[in-house]
């Protein structure tokens, strides 16, 4: 058995083979608090948002605020 490394609890071997370094609910509390999407620019690549605020100012149309 693998041990986690956040909680100390142990996990099974095949999970540890995935890549994955903690036990499945650390794994999920984890996943949960990060929170991010990405998003098209107008005639340009995609981007990584984390912050909601930079979403907002992504829009040219956007009516004031």
């Amino acid at each position: 058995m693998a041990i986690c490394f956040t909680c100390g609890d142990t996990f099974p071997p095949r999970r540890q083979e995935l890549g994955y370094n903690t036990c499945l609910p650390c794994g999920d509390f984890a996943a949960r608090e990060v929170k991010w999407t990405v998003a098209p620019l107008n005639k340009g690549n995609y981007i990584l948002i984390s912050n909601p605020e930079d979403l907002k100012g992504l829009n040219p149309k956007r009516v004031g605020e």
